[in-house]
């Protein structure tokens, strides 16, 4: 059963996709209100592929974004930021510097080159394609940046299984809402915390699930040894939002608590062949008090929901 809400019920923020089918890989854009967001970012992965995160840090100058854009692609897929930077350009969104205006668009990607078209990856128009779609309510499952994801790559001689891009939201008797999405194509396996069902993992060719935690811990049904993936060539990335009133240092503080999500419900995670990332943003459409230990907990706890959401939709 799939959770309820998704990150577009946060008030001030808007999503947009885009995708190829054939070459299984897409674009996911999360629009902020029209002066921004403040933003953070986490990067717990050791492959990651991004951009704009420096800026995010505490202290750092810049402390609003005007979108977050995650792709496929690998490091190609960041030209999709150029294509969003392009729309908000011409729509006058951005960073005011004067004579022009300087759109804020961190990004992060994966790796989903060796399952579609390698050859065709997101670009400028894809990103600018998503901008176009962005709109209230969300499309789970095999679109955007999620069209290419796979879980469960450990096991020698397996298939990994498809997953997806997912999205949960969670609002607190304050009125504040906190949501996440993600696109999940990790090395490791997916579990559902509500009961702790293995629902994501590599198959056996004639279709039997195989864990890869029995794998590590000498478990499997026959001897065998870890498959160790290319590094950087899975990552799991995602932005959690809130329209709660935050600091930059809080913003932070967020992404990093929603790592807790993923270990969670991804297991093994924050390898060293995944770039897992997650961006937080805070619309502050919602002038109410709420406690910040609260917030954190619902940003973890919406982040596991949306990895949940993103495999099971992609079945």
């Amino acid at each position: 059963m799939l959770y309820s809400g998704d990150i577009t019920r946060v008030h001030g923020i808007r999503v947009g996709q885009a995708e190829s089918e054939t070459a299984r890989t897409g674009v996911t854009v999360v629009l902020c209100k029209k002066d921004g967001a403040v933003g953070g970012c986490s990067v717990r992965g050791a492959a990651p592929g991004t951009r704009e995160t420096d800026l995010l840090r505490p202290g750092n100058l810049v402390e609003k974004v005007n979108a977050v854009v995650l792709a496929g692609g690998s490091a190609y897929g960041l030209d999709a930021a150029g294509g969003v930077m392009r729309y908000l350009e011409h729509n006058g969104i951005g960073l005011d510097m004067g004579d022009t205006v300087v759109p804020i668009v961190p990004a992060a990607v994966l790796y989903d080159l060796s399952v579609g078209d390698s050859k065709i990856r997101p670009d400028a128009a894809m990103g600018r394609a998503a901008c176009m779609a962005a709109r209230k309510g969300f499309q789970q499952g095999r679109f955007g940046a999620g069209t290419g994801c796979t879980v469960g790559k450990l096991v020698p001689g397996s298939v990994p299984q498809d997953s997806g891009i997912g999205s949960a939201s969670i609002t607190l008797q304050e009125g504040v809402t906190v949501g996440a999405v993600v696109a999940v194509n990790a090395v490791g396996d997916v579990y559902d915390p509500r009961t702790g069902e293995l629902i994501g993992s590599a198959h056996m060719p004639d279709g039997t699930a195989i864990s890869s935690e029995n794998l590590l811990w000498g478990n499997a049904p026959a001897p065998q040894q870890v498959r160790i993936p290319a590094p950087g060539s899975n990552t799991t990335i995602g932005v959690v939002a809130t329209d709660a009133r935050l600091t930059k240092e809080q913003a932070n503080r967020l992404a990093d608590v929603a790592h807790d999500g993923l270990a969670r419900t991804i297991r093994p995670v924050h390898t060293q062949m995944d770039g897992d990332t997650i961006f937080a943003l805070a619309t502050g459409q919602m002038d109410r008090e709420v406690n910040f230990l609260k917030l954190c907990a619902a940003a973890a706890e919406v982040t596991a929901r949306a990895i949940v959401n993103a495999v099971l939709s992609a079945r």
